[in-house]
């Protein structure tokens, strides 16, 4: 008989139920991931941002902003933009970290996340080679 190494011992019951849970963390992930937005305001409060997972969603500028020199003014858009997407990604990765908790956040070590999918795809292939292994066996033994 055909030994099947480490993937013999994993118990499936906990692996599907952690799937469940990483599925249905996916998807609370994903309709919270849209709502999430940035926002800054020079503090003038001149020129206001709001940036989304698209992009720009609110740009505001005072009417005396109208008043700046256009090299000023865009100094001031740039910056308050600047501001506004680190307030995004700040939001964005404490969602992340509420969802997914600490240990199990991709973007909180994404080497160690990847180590993982490596490591589970080497048990994925040592499976693979002893079930065609056995599936070989079998079509010998019924001389197909």
């Amino acid at each position: 008989m055909q030994e099947f190494g480490d993937f013999a011992k994993i118990d499936i019951d906990k692996l599907l139920a952690g799937m469940d849970d990483q599925f249905n963390r996916l998807g609370e992930f994903q309709r919270a991931a849209g709502d999430v937005v940035g926002r800054a305001e020079e503090e003038n409060g001149m020129v206001v941002v709001e940036y989304g997972q698209n992009g720009v969603r609110e740009l505001e500028l005072h009417p005396k902003a109208m008043r700046l020199g256009s090299a000023e003014l865009a100094d001031l858009i740039k910056a308050t933009l600047a501001e506004a997407v680190a307030d995004y990604q700040r939001r964005f990765a404490e969602l992340m970290a509420g969802v997914f908790g600490e240990s199990g956040n991709p973007l909180a070590d994404p080497e160690a996340a990847l180590e993982e999918v490596k490591r589970a795809e080497a048990i994925h292939d040592r499976a693979f080679t002893d079930v065609m292994g056995e599936l070989d066996r079998i079509r010998r033994r019924l001389e197909l």
